[in-house]
């Protein structure tokens, strides 16, 4: 790990100019649930929503509001994220409630938010409430939702003022956009934009489809996927969710599949980059190197991270385009340390026909996986001067792929790099 630390430290500090990023990390909790009853909405809020029919797959009625409190918590997590504060991501925030043995959607003190903050290492923590009272006389709006922030700053041990945002469900995109602005401009003032382009830090979505989704996250594994299709079916171009299915399918390793709702991951999304990740491994396991490379081309010219340099110098490899020994050296370079780097840039080598330096390289990997069979039939091949023609099949398509993807340790060591600012 110390080994992996220094050489993305490395890597860090060559490319720091790349893209700006605080110096502190905010921790979003799910915001609780204060209505008093669980509460049946009108049929007709989610389609005022979006000034169209509501789908008639989606419920009549909403038996509880909980989804609610982490489509706050969400939002503010990603948009935040989109404009280059570093934030804790959703898995380690509920691990850190099951470690303290609290509720995922506990209305919280200041001490049990600091208590989170310190277990996330979290210099800011943003947690709150919100409560749906509906209205006497029904109609579109059918009720008031009221939403209460509150940041707390664990450098300074102090608790900032409540930020209150009220306003009417079917319109909680608007209410959650100015919610962001009030919370960026008290976290990261540099990075929050004119109160007046406030709207343009939450994008628009159609309320059924952002409720699927958001049930989707919080479903037991087996039922997540029924509500991410039925996000996209409300919403087409909605990115979380296609990007949600296409790991779903990663995950089966139902590849062709995956790449389709990957592909449809929008460049502004904050998922995009790790959508182009998958997206390649993806396309070079459905046998398309050209469209692989693209994809780890994509992501490498804005995060050069070891393991894209890899990916991508595997699928140059596979089209047999020269710049692939570049690209592995490019993740060497970063890890040398990796024996999957070696490997793949002794193979490139070693079909470059420069025997000695490619036996070098299987001697490395040798030297830290002795076991590696297939290591040790390349250095015998380039011991022997072998060429690669004539095929040997055995000698065939033996790049070596990575399928992590730590661009948040990217992110997190720049940080650490990056001058504190008040």
């Amino acid at each position: 790990m110390f080994r992996r630390f220094l050489h993305a430290l490395l890597l860090v500090g060559i490319t720091a100019f790349l893209h700006p990023v605080g110096a502190q990390t905010t921790a979003i909790l799910p915001f609780a649930n204060r209505t008093p009853h669980p509460t049946a909405l009108p049929a007709d809020v989610a389609a005022a929503s979006a000034n169209r029919p509501q789908n008639p797959a989606t419920p009549a009625a909403v038996s509880n509001l909980d989804w609610i409190g982490e489509s706050i918590a969400e939002t503010l997590r990603d948009s935040m994220s989109a404009r280059s504060v570093l934030t804790v991501e959703r898995e380690d925030t509920d691990a850190a409630y099951r470690k303290l043995t609290l509720h995922p959607r506990a209305i919280l003190t200041s001490a049990s938010a600091m208590k989170i903050g310190e277990t996330l290492d979290a210099e800011n923590v943003v947690y709150g409430t919100f409560e749906w009272k509906p209205n006497a006389g029904g109609g579109a709006v059918a009720g008031t939702l009221t939403v209460n922030a509150r940041i707390f700053d664990r450098r300074r041990l102090r608790e900032g003022s409540e930020i209150v945002e009220t306003g009417s469900l079917d319109d909680i995109a608007m209410l959650e956009a100015h919610l962001i602005w009030r919370v960026l401009s008290t976290v990261a003032p540099r990075f929050a934009p004119p109160e007046s382009d406030y709207k343009t830090l939450r994008p628009l979505v159609r309320l059924d489809a952002e409720e699927n989704y958001v049930r989707g996250l919080m479903a037991p594994a087996d039922k997540k996927e029924k509500f991410f299709l039925q996000a996209v079916r409300l919403e087409p171009h909605y990115s979380h969710p296609n990007f949600a299915l296409g790991q779903i399918h990663f995950q089966r390793k139902e590849y062709k599949d995956a790449a389709t709702w990957l592909q449809k991951v929008m460049p502004g999304d904050q998922h995009f980059r790790e959508a182009s990740f998958l997206l390649g491994l993806s396309l070079y396991q459905s046998g398309d190197f050209s469209g692989s490379q693209a994809a780890f081309q994509t992501i490498v010219e804005t995060v050069p991270l070891n393991e894209v340099w890899n990916n991508l110098g595997a699928a140059q490899s596979r089209r047999g385009v020269p710049q692939a020994l570049e690209s592995f050296r490019k993740a060497l370079d970063g890890d040398a340390g990796d024996p999957a780097y070696h490997f793949n840039v002794g193979y490139a080598l070693w079909r470059a026909g420069d025997f000695t330096a490619a036996a070098e390289r299987f001697r490395a990997v040798l030297e830290r996986q002795p076991e590696d069979q297939e290591a040790t039939l390349m250095l015998g091949v380039c011991l022997k001067r072998q060429p690669a023609k004539p095929v040997d099949s055995r000698l065939e398509n033996l790049e070596r792929l990575k399928f992590n993807y730590e661009e948040r340790a990217y992110w997190e060591l720049k940080a650490v790099l990056a001058p504190a600012r008040p």
